[in-house]
C-alpha cells in the first residue's frame, strides 16, 4: 500500500481508503453486517489501514460496523475518518431531504452544524467507532444556517480536547474553504470525482492544490458505473439511490460500457481488473491525494486494496486520458 501525507498535517492516510457508506446500508438497498466487518477487516490487512464513515449512513450503523471491525487491531494503525451535520434525530438548520431507515421508517434529514450540535455529534461517534479520538472530522456538507466559524470553533475545541486530531471538510467550493480556514486549518476537502464525473477540476482541485490542502475523492467508480459489470437495464433495488441518477440511465450505462471496453485491453495487459485500472488512475491524477473505495464483501475489498500494484506509465495515463475525451467525458 502506498500512504499519503494529508495536507500540511502529520496525518498519513493509505492511498486507497475504505469508504463505509454502502457497508451501513442506507440508500445501497441492504447491508450484511458480517460481510461489512470482513470486508474491513480484509483491506486492513492488504494495508488500507484508513476507513471513512459517517454517522448519516445507515443513522449509526456503518460507524458501529466499523467500530466492531476495527476493535481488535491497536489504535495507532489505524486511521478513523469520520463526519458530522447531517442529523436525522433533530429538526434543525435545513431539510436536506425526505428519506427511510434501514427499518424502511420515513425520516427527515438536516443539516446543521451549530456548535452544540457538533460537540453531541461528536460524542455519539466516538461511541459508536469506540474510541477516544477521530483523525479526521469532516463536515459532510455545508450548513447555509450557521456561521462557518461557529460550526469550526466548535471543531477547534474538540482538537484541544484531544478528542478530533485534524479538520476537513467534504463537499465545499473554494469560498467556503477559504472562510473556514479563517476559523481554522482546513487540511482536506472530501468531493466527488470521477473518470465521468470532473467537474471539479474547473476550480476546487487547483485551489487545494495551490494550498496543499488533499482532496480524497468519493465515489470514483461513480457508485459502480465504472466496474463495467452494470448493464443498460439494470433493476435497482428499492431504496437505492442510483434508480433515476443521470449517470445510470440506460444510455449513460451505454456510452460508459463502450469506454470501458477501449480501456479494457490494458486492464487485461496488467492482469487487472477495470475497477483496479480505474483506480489506479484516479490516485495518479493531479491534485487527488485519496481514493474511497466502497465494499459489501471481502471480495470486494481484496480488489480495491490491489489497485495499488497496478502501475501505470505516463504514455498509458495519456491513452485512458484520451480515450475518455473521445467518449464525450
Amino acid at each position: 500500500m502506498e500512504y499519503r501525507k494529508i495536507g500540511n498535517s502529520d496525518l498519513e492516510l493509505s492511498a486507497i481508503t475504505f469508504g463505509a457508506w454502502a457497508a451501513g446500508g442506507w440508500m445501497w438497498g441492504s447491508t450484511d453486517r458480517n460481510d461489512a466487518i470482513s470486508a474491513i477487516r480484509a483491506g486492513y490487512h492488504l494495508g488500507v489501514t484508513s476507513i471513512d464513515t459517517a454517522p448519516i449512513y445507515g443513522q449509526g450503523e456503518s460507524e458501529e460496523i466499523v467500530g466492531e471491525a476495527v476493535k481488535e487491531i491497536s489504535r495507532d494503525k489505524i486511521q478513523l475518518v469520520t463526519k458530522f451535520g447531517m442529523r436525522w434525530d433533530l429538526e434543525k438548520g435545513k431539510l436536506a431531504m425526505q428519506s427511510k431507515d434501514n427499518d424502511g421508517k420515513n425520516i427527515d434529514i438536516y443539516k446543521y452544524a451549530g456548535k452544540e450540535s457538533v460537540i453531541y455529534e461528536c460524542e455519539q461517534s466516538l461511541k459508536r467507532l469506540g474510541t477516544d479520538y477521530i483523525d479526521l472530522y469532516q463536515i459532510h456538507w455545508a450548513d447555509e444556517t450557521t456561521p462557518i466559524s461557529e460550526t469550526f470553533e466548535a471543531v477547534s475545541r474538540l482538537i484541544e480536547q484531544g478528542k478530533v486530531r485534524y479538520a476537513g471538510v467534504c463537499n465545499y467550493n473554494v469560498a467556503q474553504l477559504k472562510e473556514a480556514d479563517q476559523t481554522l486549518e482546513i487540511i482536506s476537502n472530501q468531493i466527488p470525482f470521477s473518470m465521468v464525473n470532473r467537474g471539479v477540476e474547473v476550480e476546487t482541485v487547483p485551489y487545494c492544490i495551490e494550498k496543499n490542502k488533499s482532496i480524497l475523492a468519493y465515489s470514483p467508480m461513480e457508485r459502480g458505473l465504472l466496474t463495467g459489470k452494470m448493464t443498460s437495464d439494470y433493476q435497482f433495488e428499492e431504496g437505492d439511490h442510483r434508480k433515476g441518477n443521470k449517470f445510470f440511465t440506460p444510455d449513460s450505462i451505454q456510452k460508459t460500457n463502450a469506454f470501458l471496453e477501449k480501456i479494457k485491453p490494458l486492464a487485461d495487459e496488467k492482469n487487472a481488473t477495470l475497477s483496479q485500472l480505474v483506480l489506479r488512475w484516479t490516485i495518479e491524477r493531479p491534485g487527488i491525494t485519496i481514493a474511497l473505495a466502497g465494499a459489501r464483501n471481502e471480495k470486494q475489498s481484496v480488489q480495491n486494496a490491489e489497485a495499488i500494484n497496478v502501475k501505470l506509465s505516463a504514455e498509458e495515463i495519456q491513452f485512458i486520458n484520451t480515450e475518455l475525451q473521445n467518449a464525450g467525458f
